[in-house]
């Protein structure tokens, strides 16, 4: 994917969704942290299939074995989580529009949390009702719709700028409070000249470090 084709496809998901929002009369602060959830899933059950053909076989492989291994344990070494089919975007997605959808995230998210300790109590999980509002019930079902024109085939680092782009738009809706969350990346990639870090081994621990996109650049 050429950089035209990304901010394209972000330009692209972004305005579809904020004119879903619009239209349904959503309050912005109402609207960031479950629509960053759904961008999370979408990535959890994209990168899953990207190395579902792997986990199979090397599950297959092992099966009958003594050194038999569990499709969790196999997804971990791939993906670094476990994805539980209840947990996939697609199926979500496809479910009927009537379906209360809110609730199979807030499922989805929780089985997740429950299947991988290491994210226990970090996923959003009570927000997505906020997407399900009286005037238009289907702007959550809409949203969803929206993200699946992410292909595919798009990488892990891709799927990441894609995320940022929505973590800015938000902190620019926000105002002057959003910045307390979220450092532009213009800002960022400033710095990071400034710093003009060098290859090698180096152990940085910061615990504070929110998305992580200042690592990354």
């Amino acid at each position: 994917m050429t950089d035209i084709e990304l901010k394209t496809l972000k330009d692209n998901l972004w305005h579809a969704a904020d004119v879903l929002r619009a239209g349904a009369h959503l309050a912005a602060n109402k609207y960031g942290q479950p629509i960053l959830g759904l961008i999370f899933l979408r990535y959890a059950d994209i990168l899953y299939k990207q190395h579902k053909a792997e986990i199979e076989a090397e599950y297959n492989k092992s099966k009958g074995t003594r050194a038999e291994k569990s499709i969790k344990d196999i997804s971990i070494k791939y993906c670094g989580f476990y994805l539980p089919p209840e947990a996939y975007y697609t199926t979500i997605n496809d479910a009927p529009d009537d379906a209360n959808k809110a609730t199979l995230v807030k499922k989805a998210m929780e089985t997740i949390e429950r299947e991988n300790e290491k994210m226990d109590g970090v996923l959003p999980k009570e927000v997505y009702g906020q997407l399900v509002p009286e005037e238009e019930p289907e702007l959550l079902s809409n949203i969803m719709r929206i993200f699946m024109d992410i292909p595919e085939n798009i990488s892990v680092d891709l799927f990441g700028e894609i995320y940022e782009f929505f973590l800015g738009e938000f902190a620019l809706q926000e105002g002057k409070d959003g910045g307390t969350f979220y450092t532009p990346a213009t800002v960022v990639r400033y710095m990071v000249e400034v710093l003009k870090p060098q290859n090698g081994e180096k152990k940085i621990l910061d615990p504070a470090c929110g998305s992580g996109g200042m690592f990354v650049q």
